[in-house]
Formats: C-alpha cells, sequence, structure tokens
C-alpha cells in the first residue's frame, strides 16, 4: 500500500504498535536538549537511578537564557536573572555527568537549537527529532518527523531513546505556481496558515509539497515547516530532494563519501 512521507518515517520507527488502550513506542533518533526544558527531566531520571540511555543519541546547547551580551572584566555573564544563569550551569552540570555532547559558551556549534542541528548536519532525511520546544517542526524541512515535546517527555528519552505517541493524522499543503519576487517561505507559511486557520492543523502532520513549495531554498523551507504549529499542526515536512542533499553536503555531522 502507498505511504505518505509521514507514514514511511513513522513507520519505520514503531518499537511497539498502537493498540486502543496504548499509544505507540517510536524509536527517536536524535534528541536536542537545551536548558530550560531538561533540568527536571535529568533531575527526575537521576531520582530513578537511570542514565542518559543514547548519548550518542542527545545533543545539548546553550540557547534559551543566554545573554547575547558579552561577560564583564571578571568573566562574569549578564544573565536576565539568576534563575537563567541556574539553567545554564544545571545543563552544564547534567552533560558533563552523562557524556552528552554540549555546544557550550566557546564552542563555535552554539546556536539556535532549531538552525544548529540542521548546520551540523545533525538533522537528516527520514530521521525522528525530539527537542522540549515546540518549533522543532523546522527540522521537518529536511524530510525528518520533528516535533515538540514536555519535559516529562524528555526524561522519558532521555531514560529510553523512545516515546509515547498516538500516530497523528497526515495533510498534505500543494503549493502551486511560481512565487514572484520578495516573496518569501514565511509568505507562504502565513498564506497556509490564513487558508487553514490557527487550529486547522490540529492532530495533523502536514506535508507541504508543489512547485512553490520546491523552489524555496532551505532556510525557506525550515519557515514553512517551523510555522506549521501556528496552524495546529504536530508537525511539518517536506520531502527530501537535490536541493536538500546539496545543503547538507560537508556538513560536520553529515555523511560524507558516496551513496
Amino acid at each position: 500500500m502507498p505511504e505518505t512521507l509521514f507514514e514511511k518515517v513513522w513507520n519505520r520507527h514503531v518499537v511497539q504498535a498502537e493498540t486502543h488502550d496504548a499509544p505507540a513506542v517510536l524509536y527517536v533518533d536524535l534528541h536536542l536538549v537545551h536548558e530550560v526544558t531538561s533540568p527536571q527531566a535529568f533531575s527526575e531520571i537521576e531520582s530513578r537511578g537511570l542514565t542518559v540511555r543514547r548519548p550518542d543519541r542527545t545533543f545539548a546547547t546553550l540557547d534559551h537564557s543566554t545573554p547575547t551580551l558579552p561577560a564583564d572584566a571578571s568573566g562574569e555573564r549578564p544573565y536576565y536573572t539568576p534563575a537563567s544563569k541556574a539553567q545554564v550551569e544545571t545543563l552544564e552540570a547534567n552533560c558533563a555527568r552523562h557524556g552528552v555532547s554540549l555546544a557550550g559558551w566557546d564552542s563555535a556549534d552554539r546556536g539556535v537549537v532549531h538552525v544548529m542541528g540542521p548546520e551540523l548536519g545533525l538533522t537528516r532525511p527520514g530521521m525522528t527529532v525530539v527537542c522540549g520546544d515546540s518549533h522543532t517542526a523546522t527540522h521537518g524541512a529536511f524530510g525528518a518527523l520533528a516535533f515538540g515535546i514536555g519535559t516529562s517527555e524528555v526524561g522519558h528519552v532521555l531514560a529510553t531513546q523512545c516515546l509515547l505517541q498516538r500516530q497523528p493524522r497526515t495533510m498534505r499543503v500543494t503549493v502551486d505556481g511560481q512565487l514572484q519576487p520578495g516573496v518569501s517561505g514565511k509568505d507562504v507559511a502565513l498564506a497556509v496558515i490564513a487558508r487553514l486557520g490557527f487550529g486547522g492543523g490540529t492532530g495533523f502532520v502536514i506535508e507541504y509539497a508543489g512547485e512553490a513549495i520546491r523552489s524555496l531554498d532551505m532556510e525557506g523551507r525550515m519557515t514553512v515547516c517551523n510555522m506549521s504549529i501556528e496552524a495546529g499542526a504536530r508537525a511539518g515536512m517536506i520531502a527530501p530532494d537535490q536541493t536538500t542533499v546539496d545543503w547538507l553536503k560537508g556538513r560536520k555531522h553529515a555523511p560524507q563519501g558516496a551513496a
């Protein structure tokens, strides 16, 4: 039976199928972590005597509570609140204790988590990607199934590398025609949201297709998928093509050599 892009990715990651009484158990290829939604999750697994199941499939960065101004002469960074400083220091300690790779203050890899994953080649077609942030849908531009999760779910993925999920429905949005000069991916996303309504995508993963979508560069596609949640969708996806392959080629964690 033919499958949508979403169904192909979902079905290849099901560890235990969904039943009437229980959600599916879904394997997670990449878990991105930041300082805001992870402290309680690390505390929870440690309280149970557990460790991070797959540190090699977990990557952390400092990006939500970090000051943008430089440190003062004493090396003290101008955090907005003491809580922000505590979040950053807690993530640093948790990653060191569990062997999780962290793009910290001195790392050239550090950046906005939704951009850093693709830029480093961590995000790739056919993967399942989760992060404790709703805009994780951004990664769907690469043909990945990517969505945000809550803090308790962050803990579940840290401990098991799996997630309990009910399978969403799928919706295809086709945008035909050529985009006029000055029309961007964000304009496309806003037009789709205007048509669907802010709750029109609730319960769905939106698959974007059509000439206008194919004409977008990867940054434009990331914007479209990022904004899927503004229509209430669980995630957005775009099938990978040569544009995707060319953008990922040569990036730090992307596969090298012939296919």
